[in-house]
């Protein structure tokens, strides 16, 4: 699947909490501003999650709304995902 732990603990806070900010994914993994950003970005691309906001504090990560294509790809993180 090529996701990291952070990149998966992320995921599963998102789906508790329904978004998660660049702040509270470095507080959640103990990660840098770098990491965060590259991470988050990276799950974006991946098209697990979208950004709502273009930048700065205003900025969130939310789940997509349609996950019908990272289902596709990254089986096991969605709940209609088939092994």
């Amino acid at each position: 699947m090529g996701l990291n732990e952070k990149q998966i603990k992320a995921i599963m806070y998102v789906k508790e909490r329904r978004k998660i900010t660049n702040k509270e994914y470095q507080e959640l993994n103990l990660a840098s501003k770098p990491s965060a950003t590259r991470d988050l970005q990276a799950l974006v691309g991946l098209g697990l999650l979208e950004q709502q906001g273009t930048t700065g504090k205003g900025t969130f990560y939310v789940l997509v709304k349609n996950p019908q294509t990272a289902q596709t790809t990254h089986k096991g993180l969605t709940k209609n995902s088939k092994e």
